[in-house]
């Protein structure tokens, strides 16, 4: 796996991140995933409800394409696998693929792990890495335990999408049912699912294979990306590809002066003349007496003649005792020219070690080396420290004015005085309750009894017979100043007219928007001109009590008369004389 070819940015995310990441990659590969989705899960959708026709048990299709789900996964989880790493296949490839690629996996996603919640997330284990077994086992819960709930809660949230799209794409006729049918086609739509036709069973499978196919490939997808996420966290992967591409960056800086260093020991003279390496031996024998002879306060010594031989035990004693006691300083070593070795005085015994201790330049060193972080490592640790309460000096006791006690009584008195005229105010209205209580009692009862006879009149005019001579019992009502009553019941007969010419069917109880519905059916203008004007009138004064000057009312009563013929009685089937 070339991780450096990843086309996604690799960093810890939180795991609704990594959901996030899934559902931003099936949307920005989604003509690669739906186009073999249709292309496989079409055809055989189509092949399962033509057998489950011929059968008579369309359910059975829902059902099996319900069951097949893991199969069809394996398309968007192949495009993903494959386009993150920058090779998006073709929808060829895709088919092509699903011959053989994740088939032994399939036998658990449709049999014992078919209702598992955590299909998403395990699916990419499986297929991805062809882990079988124990191992596969402990690959899943390794990757998958920190993320289970996000896992569970990822395929309930996508099941409940799964239902809202079946339910909303149901749904969508009634929007084009007139409100004044809504009731009716509720009614029908219940018997119809009630009787379950043929019809009706092929339509809810293909509304759940559009549900399905709309958000079954973010669902692996959410889980795609938390498997990314997890191999990330586990892996490091992040780090390795930031390493990778340090090395990258810094071989290819290193290549040039590579190739200058080659190219400059070619060039060196590989022969020199035998004179020549004696006279250069020669130079650097006397270099090296005359800087031995400069550092007069500085002895060369060597790690035997510091700490001794070490051959035996008695050595490395005998070293450690010249350390402890002070030594004379070593003398000048002569150097002979031109062979490179010394010529006279001692070769050094542990004494030379004191003259080492006091070596400004090792001392130094040895400080340096203590100062490097890898030796003596520090780190930077902030904690909580409780805070030390500073205590206030105590201050002069002063003494309270003359009068303070006095103020503090007044105060208490008020107070508590107070509640007790609450109490005693609400202790006299339970006392006195039985004489003005009976009050409030019979004002409600009466206006309760006036409402009640106020309504009960205006239902028994609204459900008495018609009188035989219509126009002169409204204008006897009218004269007596039963205004109310007369309206009510011209109103009445206008709507038992209107019913009677365009054979229209109103419910109990039809409002004033219902009747002039209805009476749009009146075959003449003027007619239902009229109409409306009576129903205006009822309407003002039924909820506004605006009553029409007489003048206002005799002309709409005549012009009522005169085309619904109110002149004569009106029959008892509702009918009006031509």
């Amino acid at each position: 796996m070339k991780i450096e070819a990843l086309t996604v940015a690799l960093r810890p995310r939180s795991a609704w991140e990594a959901v996030e990441l899934g559902s931003a990659l099936v949307r920005r590969h989604a003509k690669a995933i739906w186009t073999p989705w249709l292309l496989l899960t079409l055809p055989l959708f189509a092949v399962l409800n033509a057998a489950a026709w011929a059968l008579d048990v369309l359910w059975l299709a829902g059902l099996a394409m319900w069951w097949l789900k893991p199969a069809f996964d394996r398309i968007p989880l192949f495009v993903l696998s494959r386009a993150v790493f920058g090779d998006v296949p073709t929808p060829r490839q895709t088919l092509v693929a699903q011959r053989r690629w994740g088939v032994s996996s399939m036998l658990g996603y449709l049999t014992w792990r078919r209702l598992s919640p955590l299909r998403s997330l395990n699916l990419p284990v499986d297929l991805l890495e062809g882990a079988h077994g124990s191992e596969a086992r402990d690959r899943r819960r390794a990757l998958g335990a920190p993320v289970n709930g996000v896992g569970i809660l990822l395929t309930l949230v996508c099941l409940h999408f799964e239902v809202a799209v079946y339910l909303g794409t149901a749904s969508l006729a009634m929007v084009f049912v007139p409100d004044e049918y809504v009731k009716e086609a509720l009614t029908r739509a219940w018997a119809v699912l009630r009787e379950a036709p043929p019809w009706f069973l092929l339509l809810s499978n293909a509304l759940g294979w559009i549900a399905t196919s709309l958000i079954e490939p973010f669902y692996v997808g959410a889980g795609f990306g938390l498997y990314l996420n997890r191999r990330t966290e586990v892996e490091a992967w992040d780090i390795e590809l930031a390493l990778r591409r340090l090395r990258d960056r810094l071989l290819r800086g290193a290549a040039p002066l590579l190739l200058v260093f080659a190219f400059g020991v070619a060039l060196m003279p590989t022969t020199v003349r035998a004179q020549d390496a004696d006279d250069t031996a020669a130079q650097s024998a006397e270099d090296d007496a005359e800087e031995s002879e400069g550092e007069e306060d500085i002895a060369r010594v060597t790690l035997e003649q510091v700490f001794g031989t070490i051959a035996d035990d008695q050595g490395l004693r005998d070293g450690v005792d010249a350390q402890k006691t002070p030594q004379p300083a070593p003398p000048a070593v002569e150097v002979s020219p031109g062979t490179g070795t010394p010529g006279g005085g001692t070769t050094g015994t542990a004494g030379a070690g004191h003259a080492l201790a006091d070596d400004g330049r090792l001392r130094r060193a040895v400080k340096q080396a203590y100062a490097d972080p890898t030796v003596t490592p520090k780190r930077k640790v902030v904690t909580w420290k409780k805070r030390e309460v500073k205590k206030k000096p105590d201050e002069p006791r002063r003494q309270p004015p003359p009068l303070a006690g006095v103020g503090e009584v007044l105060a208490t008195i008020g107070s508590y005085g107070l509640w007790i005229l609450v109490a005693a105010l609400a202790g006299v209205l339970l006392w006195t309750s039985p004489r003005w209580l009976k009050w409030f009692r019979g004002g409600l009862a009466r206006e309760g009894r006036e409402a009640d006879e106020i309504r009960r009149s205006d239902a028994d005019a609204m459900q008495a017979p018609l009188p035989d001579d219509i126009p002169t019992a409204i204008r006897r009502l009218w004269r007596e100043g039963r205004e109310r009553e007369a309206l009510a019941m011209l109103y009445r007969a206008s709507v038992e007219t209107m019913v009677a010419r365009t054979q229209a069917i109103l419910v109990p109880g039809a409002t004033e928007a219902e009747v002039l519905r209805a009476s749009r059916r009146l075959p003449l203008g003027e007619d239902r001109d009229a109409f409306a004007r009576a129903v205006r009138t009822w309407q003002y004064a039924a909820y506004a009590h605006a009553f029409p000057d007489a003048t206002d009312f005799e002309t709409l009563l005549s012009d009522l008369a005169a085309r619904f013929g109110w002149s004569g009685h009106v029959r008892s089937d509702g009918s009006v004389p031509a």
